[in-house]
């Protein structure tokens, strides 16, 4: 831990900042355990069809269409992911899902950010519907319930939105 008093930060006012280091084997043992508890939080949740369903690793049961959460030092994210390797087809899965926007947004009750081509963590390009929060770390237990609190709705209600339209995809 870094002390304000041993912070280097050249400011024109008192830094009162303390700054938590963790090794890079603290930080994966804390994002593991943060994923174990949001687990175990969603566990007892079932699907809008009333089954069982692996939150964490949702399957869309469409190649090339994922659901993905993920929460980060600045952030967490709930997005739909369309990793086609054949730019067309990939386009073709976000037209329609652009075409279902209006029934996305009303089922979830937000709005979502489209971009239609991104690049992901390795630099390969796909297409992202998501939502995002920044002010929270996964690092930081304290943000924990404020990050499930924004996870649980939006991949509870995506899973509604994809019970709806995934015939259509298929």
């Amino acid at each position: 831990m870094i002390k304000a008093a041993d912070c280097k930060l050249k400011s024109s006012y008192h830094c009162n900042c303390i700054f938590t280091m963790y090794t890079k084997e603290q930080q994966s043992k804390l994002r593991q355990q943060f994923w174990t508890a949001f687990g175990q939080y969603m566990k007892p949740v079932p699907g809008i069809n009333g089954e069982p369903v692996n939150w964490l690793n949702y399957k869309t049961g469409i190649r090339h269409v994922f659901f993905r959460m993920d929460a980060t030092k600045t952030g967490a994210i709930v997005a739909i992911e369309l990793r086609h390797s054949n730019e067309g087809e990939r386009m073709e899965y976000y037209h329609q899902f652009e075409s279902l926007k209006k029934l996305l947004e009303q089922t979830s009750g937000y709005e979502w950010n489209w971009n239609a081509a991104t690049a992901d963590d390795n630099g390969q390009e796909v297409s992202r519907i998501s939502q995002s929060i920044n002010s929270v770390n996964v690092l930081n237990e304290k943000d924990w319930p404020s990050i499930i609190a924004f996870l649980k709705p939006r991949t509870i209600a995506l899973d509604a939105f994809w019970d709806m339209v995934k015939d259509g995809f298929e």
